[in-house]
């Protein structure tokens, strides 16, 4: 049972970073119809910015991570401007092919500015090491990523539901034709919701840096996560991609503990049946035509 309870506590936690790692790539896909492979390259980009900021500014990991989540959403505006934009009315092979190549670019290019080795992060000291929960031995940076993520999906619902960006936001989600025709101004809420995607991959990639390692790899070693995430929760739905983040999480570490052998066989297992019984995923909707 304790085993049990501590894989749980762990998968869960998985979960929650996976899910802050996926929620902006399944708003802009639902949004803007758009396969953006690169949203990955955006976690790695928050993840060094994460290590500078600590290794050479000296910042506390808090702030760190706030540069992060500022620094990863102010390169997506310039990627979604200078690149992503220019092709939004292409179709998804084109979407996979450029930003598959910009992920490639995005390896080489922190290879060559940081080296091709791991690049350690050192969270603070009252998240290091274990507490005791009746029994239990949890990890407080465990901990810490899953009321990180309680706290994110909370305020990502929130700000969705019951505020006026969050509405615009749902409009263009329903139809994007509809909204430009009742005065919204789709391109500035593209633009936004995109930083917004784009701050939280950056987050994500800061909080799993210490936890997951970083190197000019880790986008190859977890777009497949991301998709999967993605897929099973259903574009563009907040509370879907929570359900599969955390779905998937629980189901990756259980894996590895009773089927180490087998790998990460079972989150494709887990794929596969969600996929057969809801094609547009755990959540998701067919979308309106624009």
């Amino acid at each position: 049972m304790t085993a049990f309870l501590t894989i749980l506590f762990n998968g869960l936690a998985y979960g929650s970073l996976l899910f802050i790692m996926s929620i902006g790539l399944a708003v802009t896909m639902g949004m803007m119809r758009f396969v953006n492979l690169a949203h990955v390259s955006l976690c790695m980009l928050g993840g060094y910015i994460t290590v500078v900021a600590m290794a050479s500014w000296q910042w506390p990991f808090g702030w760190a991570l706030l540069a992060a989540f500022i620094g990863s959403g102010l390169f997506s505006i310039v990627l979604e401007r200078l690149v992503l934009r220019h092709f939004y009315a292409t179709d998804d092979l084109t979407h996979v092919l450029l930003t598959l190549g910009l992920v490639f670019m995005s390896i080489s290019s922190v290879a060559y500015v940081w080296g091709p080795t791991f690049k350690p992060v050192s969270v603070p000291a009252w998240l290091t090491g274990q507490f005791d929960a009746g029994g239990l031995q949890l990890e407080r940076y465990r901990l810490f990523l899953l009321l990180m993520g309680a706290a994110l999906a909370t305020l990502i619902l929130f700000g969705v539901e019951r505020t006026r960006f969050g509405a615009m936001v749902r409009a263009c989600v329903d139809n994007r034709r509809a909204a430009a025709g009742s005065g919204l101004n789709i391109d500035l809420v593209f633009a936004l919701t995109f930083a917004i995607g784009g701050g939280l991959a950056g987050l994500g990639g800061g909080l799993s840096a210490s936890m997951l390692g970083l190197d000019p790899n880790f986008p190859f070693r977890y777009l497949v996560y991301v998709l999967i995430v993605v897929s099973v929760g259903g574009m563009n739905s907040i509370v879907g991609t929570l359900v599969a983040s955390l779905t998937i999480g629980i189901a990756d570490v259980a894996s590895k503990y009773y089927l180490p052998s087998a790998g990460g066989v079972l989150i494709y297992l887990v794929t596969v049946v969600a996929m057969l019984w809801r094609p547009n995923g755990l959540m998701g909707r067919k979308m309106a035509h624009d």
